[in-house]
């Protein structure tokens, strides 16, 4: 994959979108902006609702994936999933889940989805 390391990481989250919609999940938002931070994707199904990071990582290894989704990104995603859940109050009764997908990292799955990938607490 060629490319600036923005179109790498528009194509990655490309192929996340179309990795949750072929399982069955609503696209709510892409690269939903807040103050405080980002959040790639945001989807739901039912009566849940997931804000997903995407990292795409053709390099990468776990370390580069934990170095990515630091303490400081995990918390800048909740705050802006607050904000979004503030303004769009049909959400509001969801389950709530925070997941990881990593894109083209060597060693798994091309689109690999981290469920769960963090929480509040």
């Amino acid at each position: 994959m060629v490319g600036s390391k923005k179109e790498i990481g528009n194509a990655g989250e490309e192929r996340a979108a179309r990795f949750y919609a072929e399982r069955g999940f609503e696209i709510v938002a892409r690269n939903f902006r807040a103050r405080r931070g980002e959040i790639d994707i945001i989807v739901a199904k039912e009566d849940l609702i997931v804000f997903a990071e995407v990292k795409t990582l053709p390099g990468g290894e776990a370390d580069t994936l934990a170095y990515e989704l630091n303490a400081k990104k995990r918390r800048k995603i909740i705050e802006s999933a607050k904000f979004f859940l503030e303004k769009h109050r049909k959400y509001s009764n969801s389950i709530v889940r925070f997941d990881a997908v990593v894109v083209d990292m060597p060693g798994v799955a091309p689109v690999y989805l981290i469920e769960n990938a963090f929480s509040e607490i």
